[in-house]
């Protein structure tokens, strides 16, 4: 009875080491801008809380839209962090870059706010449904923190055209459109407050 055991045994743990081998994802980033062209500065204290998003985006995994109503996440790949705490601290180190606003910080770190970014992430993807190219819309609000009014709203879009294939090229679009909007977000918002 021992030696029929045995096999069983042997082939549960070979199994299981098995699965332990498995590859892990490749890790990327999205870089923080940092030539950011700006026409204005302001002293005011800005806050970034983290952005919304749907559950499709609010992850590490990498949206690919195959068409208008198919999403499928980019295979043996993942952000370095969930998608919207990474949006919200290149955007802070955008802000930052520039040298041109008296403060930017997200929740926790104690500043005395004058207004606060509030944002919502709608698309972050490679459409592939055609030629495949990165897409991401981001809506801004500014919002003036003593009074709780709304200055200004505005939806941000950029795209970037994917030049070849594979993961790394597709992350490569994505951060090249991250980067123009990210910019557009950061003069825009120097505008408003």
């Amino acid at each position: 009875m021992t030696g029929v055991k045995l096999p069983m045994i042997a082939a549960l743990v070979a199994g299981l080491l098995a699965g332990c081998s498995s590859v892990p994802p490749d890790t990327f980033e999205i870089a923080s801008p940092t030539n950011v062209s700006v026409q204005s500065s302001s002293r005011a204290q800005l806050l970034i809380p983290e952005p919304t998003a749907i559950k499709t985006l609010d992850s590490e995994k990498i949206v690919v839209k195959t068409s208008p109503y198919a999403i499928q996440y980019l295979a043996q790949s993942q952000w370095s962090d969930r998608l919207p705490r990474m949006v919200q601290l290149r955007l802070l180190q955008a802000f930052e870059n520039t040298g041109q606003i008296g403060a930017v910080g997200v929740p926790g770190q104690g500043l005395a706010i004058d207004y606060q970014l509030i944002t919502e992430i709608r698309r972050f993807e490679i459409d592939t449904s055609g030629a495949a190219t990165a897409r991401i819309d981001i809506s801004v609000k500014t919002l003036n923190d003593r009074n709780g009014t709304v200055r200004q709203t505005q939806i941000f879009s950029a795209s970037s055209p994917v030049s070849g294939t594979g993961s790394d090229v597709y992350v490569a679009a994505l951060n090249r459109a991250f980067d123009q909007i990210s910019g557009e977000i950061v003069s825009w918002t120097l505008e408003q407050i």
